[in-house]
């Protein structure tokens, strides 16, 4: 059957070259651009995992970069820091310099002083300069706000806090264990020494010997019959920064030895090396488990026996706690908490008439308002991509802040608080003629801080940048490699397809044309 008005072959030939024509045309474009999915309608699902992969690597690469921006901030605070440690140690140099008396003149001593001067207005100077694009780096300005400071919170540091949506985060600290001293109460039935026995006259030649240990080390005393008690106090607190061991006088018949700290690794340990032949009193008290101003009635030891002759020892006990519901590493009254979400150091006074580290409670110790410094170190933008650090401001007025406990003439004892700052011509701590056994604390007590300071921010660097960076890098390579899998063409079946295009549109515009030519052949019917 043969038809011209309508010529099938032809259509269908026309159909298939348009059909190889556009996968020929596919191909080019895949081939020209490498890309699989050009347009939408190459592959509508593939397109759109494509565009969220290609977001995710934008995210990342812009996360990496700001590592890296944190890097560089640190690096520049680490600066300012270094050259304060190095000034912090020319500081204890000339305390230690200047504590040599008998081999040092007034005009050496106040050139040192000089020198003590100008480092303090050189640190404070530092402290005010270091910055990365105008923003003040080791000023406080990137310390935390903190409020409502509970009366029992002696000092405190924020380390780092992600805040809530409203800007604040409530710190509570729950008391569970009192911070106790170690010490014993000694109980003499007067207050001076009656020694030799029951006759009193027994007594002139005998000697009341004991040894007094602490942390820091021991002394031995010895004390004559008749010897005033407020005496024996003096006494034993001259040695107290040798044996790390203070006494305070216990009414009018006693005296009470105690550690200069509190915590696990305080002890006093007394040993009666002679009792002289005491008369009179009960002996030597341990103190209460629950409460350390208290004596323990149920655990004395006389004098003259065995067991004070080899030696007691008592031992304080660090402060149990949990902040916000997270269980503290202490040590003393000091308290901290170091997770994701929160790391704050605090110290609690020592207050028996309110939750404190004395006694047990609840603590709602300030509230942070804002500060620090929040560095964005994910792709996605919340506060689980949020990485937070509180630099505190290292000037003198701030440094080496601490409570010494000191004697006054009358050997009572007093706790006084200093800072760097203190050490400045006319003030408490000078080397002319201030306290410089107590300044050497607070000048040790300040390099600790710059260098825990210097350690946290290194440790920043190395354990959270450095990995967070090196964790991005991996991830943007494997999202590249997920994305190029969807959207990018395969040059070797693209070739491939190309070829087998080209062979069959040619096949097609050959196949056409004899379609075309077909109707021809009706000519011949009419001839």
């Amino acid at each position: 059957m043969t038809r011209i008005n309508t010529n099938v072959p032809s259509l269908i030939s026309q159909r298939v070259l348009g059909r190889n024509n556009v996968a020929l045309n596919t191909s080019l474009e895949r081939l020209s651009t490498g890309l699989r999915i050009n347009r939408g309608k190459d592959d509508p699902a593939g397109l759109i995992a494509s565009e969220n992969l290609r977001a995710e690597k934008s995210a990342l690469s812009a996360a990496i970069r700001n590592a890296e921006r944190a890097d560089q901030v640190v690096n520049i605070a680490e600066g300012g820091l270094t050259e304060i440690s190095s000034l912090l140690t020319e500081v204890q140099s000339l305390v230690t310099l200047t504590a040599n008396d008998a081999g040092l003149s007034n005009e050496e001593r106040e050139a040192n002083q000089l020198q003590i001067d100008s480092i303090l207005q050189t640190i404070d100077r530092i402290a005010g300069a270091t910055s990365f694009q105008g923003s003040k780096l080791l000023n406080g300005n990137l310390d935390y706000n903190i409020s409502n400071v509970d009366g029992v919170i002696s000092k405190s540091r924020v380390n780092g806090a992600k805040l809530q949506f409203n800007g604040t985060q409530e710190v509570d600290v729950l008391v569970t264990a009192s911070a106790q001293l170690g010490g014993f109460l000694l109980s003499f039935g007067a207050n001076n020494l009656n020694l030799g026995g029951a006759a009193a006259d027994d007594g002139a030649n005998e000697q009341f010997i004991i040894e007094i240990s602490g942390t820091l080390g021991s002394r031995e005393l010895s004390f004559a019959s008749g010897t005033q008690l407020s005496n024996i106090v003096t006494a034993i607190n001259n040695f107290s920064t040798v044996t790390g061991v203070s006494a305070t006088l216990c009414g009018t018949t006693g005296l009470r030895l105690e550690s200069l700290e509190y915590g696990d690794d305080e002890f006093v340990s007394l040993k009666v090396v002679d009792d002289g032949a005491i008369n009179g009193g009960n002996g030597i008290y341990g103190l209460s488990a629950g409460d350390t101003d208290v004596a323990d009635t149920g655990s004395v030891t006389a004098f003259n026996t065995t067991t004070a002759s080899n030696g007691l020892t008592d031992f304080g006990q660090d402060v149990a706690a949990t902040i916000n519901g997270i269980v503290a590493t202490t040590k003393g009254r000091e308290v901290r908490i170091n997770t994701d979400f929160l790391d704050v150091e605090l110290e609690l006074a020592y207050d028996t008439g309110n939750p404190s580290a004395a006694a047990l409670g609840l603590v709602n110790a300030f509230t942070i308002t804002g500060g620090g410094a929040d560095f964005q170190l994910a792709g996605r933008v919340d506060i689980a991509g949020k990485v937070p650090i509180g630099i505190q401001n290292v000037a003198t007025r701030n440094l080496g802040q601490s409570d010494v406990r000191t004697f006054d003439t009358d050997s009572t004892p007093v706790t006084r608080r200093y800072t760097l700052s203190d050490f400045a011509a006319g003030k408490a701590l000078n080397l002319n003629d201030g306290d410089l056994a107590s300044g050497q604390v607070i000048i040790e007590n300040a390099i600790r801080e710059v260098s825990s300071l210097r350690g946290r921010l290194g440790a920043f660097q190395a354990n959270t940048v450095a990995a967070t960076i090196n964790s991005l890098g991996i991830s943007l390579e494997n999202t590249s490699a997920a994305e190029s899998l969807i959207r990018d063409t395969d040059f070797a079946a693209e070739t491939a397809g190309l070829t087998r295009a080209q062979i069959l549109s040619q096949s097609a515009q050959a196949s056409l044309q004899l379609a075309n030519n077909q109707p021809q052949n009706v000519l011949q019917l009419l001839g």
